[in-house]
């Protein structure tokens, strides 16, 4: 009779045991995010044209992201620029930007950056440490992001400075810095779609 009472109360302290065990399991690891929502994403960027503040973005670009919110240190990226998308200014400055003095997109369609490293520098920001490669030139880039979940989606909110004459954008008149500045701060904002 006795054991007949003690084996229900084994079976319900192990389904309690699971249960606890499942729900430490969650906390400990964030929700994951892979996919870009190209529609809520932009990368934007400004610039100094003979003196005055240009403005511009690219209009298309893809990737493989992976970021767990339990694990933000693990976070890789892989962010593919169509370079050909690039809007600033007029229909004029837009041809001259995919020529070769500039981006020279029939050569260079792309621009990419890949994650090295991912350093964790407070609560929801970090920096990414990586590569750029542009028209051919690959150089070394840290990124400073920040970023926050919304409702299913996790936004990232990045900023980071590159010297366009480093990637060889602006050849003969325009490597004139005092003609175009050399500095080309440049904003990304991320959003990724829960896994």
């Amino acid at each position: 009779m006795r054991s007949n009472f003690i084996n229900p109360i084994r079976i319900f302290v192990k389904a309690l045991l699971l249960i606890v065990a499942i729900g430490l399991t969650s906390i400990s690891h964030g929700a994951e995010y892979s996919s870009i929502d190209t529609g809520k994403s932009k990368i934007t960027f400004t610039s100094k044209l003979m003196g005055s503040k240009i403005s511009g973005g690219f209009g298309k670009f893809s990737g493989k992201v992976s970021f767990d919110s339990g694990e933000p240190e693990k976070a890789k990226a892989n962010l593919v620029i169509d370079i050909a998308s690039f809007n600033a200014g007029g229909e004029e400055l837009q041809e001259e930007a995919k020529g070769k003095d500039w981006f020279s997109t029939k050569l260079f369609p792309t621009a990419n950056f890949v994650t090295d490293s991912v350093k964790v520098t407070g609560p929801n920001s970090l920096d990414a440490h990586g590569t750029l490669t542009m028209k051919g030139k690959t150089l070394p880039l840290l990124i400073s992001v920040k970023y926050q979940p919304q409702g299913k989606q996790m936004v990232f909110d990045a900023n980071f400075q590159i010297l366009r004459l480093d990637f060889g954008l602006g050849a003969g008149n325009w490597a004139d810095t005092s003609a175009v500045a050399n500095e080309v701060p440049v904003n990304v904002h991320l959003v990724l779609n829960q896994k």
